[in-house]
């Protein structure tokens, strides 16, 4: 690999470490508070920034170097980190400073987001920018892994204000490292416009695709499905598939099976990508089957392997084909819209599981995800220009 890929691989694991740190540090400094809603309150405060200023950051990834605003974003959120572990440290948890801290983080995900998209676009040519999709996959997976037990040996050992500080120490070593990112400035058909035409202008480059937002909102109902599962899959695995060890070893294995279909993406000889991506997201349906109809722990634990495997060879191939098949002048509008329906999707899923399950049970609620979740995705296989296949120099397949 250059040694402009390595920077690029590191600078992004640094950042989402660190991003993954966060929630678990969160928890554990405001569960002594003895109030969920103060945790609620907290992680709404971060997540209703992102929704609302994605659009507005996708502008920014396409008006402004990348680099730049991968920069700022990552200055920003160490700045937050750091804050936050000051005010962890000074004494019992202050909720409203955390409140107004985690909105400034949640802000800086918003609009470092689309541009980390854009920035390995303009970095990595196009041949090998699933090779190092796939190393980014599976370092993101790796860092979701270990931060949560990570963030428990801090807080235990030293307490939630270090790990805080520890977050915004790795947050300024990806802005070091992927902010002097040496890369080539990326050149516009058209002139640049108002704020208004641009946020139009992606809008309308969005709709250009059909492929783009037939995907997208099939997504959103596997993030909208994941939302439901993971708020009732526990509930089901401790009442009916043998108590707490059960989920576990489910949720184990699934972390096995999302690793191994992120190293896979990029040595199969996938063809047609966005086939892949319909099939990867489709088999989300049999654990919500599994779950719903309460088969035993060692079906329902394959399934959950079967689809992280299959949303493992998603992600990768995904991120690639939008890079291939988006000017790379509108990638960070186009993107941030397909960011905003995954972030909204999964926290409504979440919010919806327990009042849909008190007023029909579980079954039925699993179910319905399950026929949405494979209808949807499936769907898409219907339009023509998801059977474009790639051209011979952009065959996705590592050699």
């Amino acid at each position: 690999m250059t040694p402009i890929i390595w920077r690029l691989l590191a600078g992004r694991t640094f950042a989402a470490f660190a991003t993954a740190l966060i929630p678990t540090t969160l928890t554990l400094a405001l569960v002594r508070t003895g109030s969920a809603g103060d945790l609620g309150l907290v992680l709404a405060c971060e997540l209703l920034p992102m929704l609302l200023l994605l659009p507005v950051a996708g502008v920014a990834a396409d008006r402004f170097p990348a680099r730049r605003v991968v920069l700022v974003a990552d200055l920003v959120r160490a700045a937050a980190q750091l804050a936050t572990g000051y005010v962890l440290m000074a004494g019992p948890a202050d909720v409203p400073r955390l409140a107004v801290l985690a909105a400034v983080t949640g802000a800086a995900v918003a609009f470092g987001t689309p541009s980390a998209r854009t920035l390995v676009a303009a970095a990595v040519p196009e041949d090998g920018r699933l090779r190092v999709n796939t190393r980014l996959g599976v370092a993101t997976g790796l860092a979701q892994i270990a931060a949560p037990a990570a963030a428990g040996v801090l807080m235990l050992a030293i307490g939630a204000g270090w790990s805080s500080l520890l977050t915004g120490v790795l947050f300024l070593i990806s802005a070091l490292t992927l902010g002097r990112l040496p890369v080539t400035p990326v050149p516009r058909s058209t002139p640049r416009g108002s704020f208004g035409a641009e946020l139009r202008g992606g809008w309308a480059e969005t709709r250009r695709h059909p492929w783009f937002l037939a995907n997208v909102l099939a997504h959103g109902a596997w993030h909208l499905a994941a939302g439901l599962l993971l708020t009732l899959g526990p509930l089901i695995a401790v009442e009916s598939l043998g108590g707490e060890t059960s989920w576990v070893v489910i949720a184990q294995v699934g972390t096995v099976g999302m690793l191994a279909g992120v190293w896979a993406a990029g040595r199969l000889p996938v063809r047609r990508p966005l086939y892949a991506v319909a099939f990867g997201a489709a088999v989300q349906a049999l654990p919500l089957t599994a779950f719903a109809l309460r088969l035993p722990l060692p079906v329902t634990a394959a399934a959950f392997c079967c689809s992280m495997f299959g949303l493992g060879v998603l992600s990768p191939l995904w991120e690639t084909e939008m890079q291939r098949r988006i000017p790379l002048e509108a990638l960070g509008r186009v993107g941030s819209f397909d960011t905003l329906i995954s972030f909204a999707a999964r926290p409504l899923g979440l919010a919806a599981a327990a009042p849909l399950a008190a007023v029909a049970g579980t079954t039925a609620p699993l179910l319905a995800a399950a026929v949405l979740t494979a209808a949807a995705n499936l769907s898409v296989l219907l339009l023509p220009d998801v059977r474009e296949r790639p051209g011979r120099e952009s065959a996705f397949a590592l050699r």
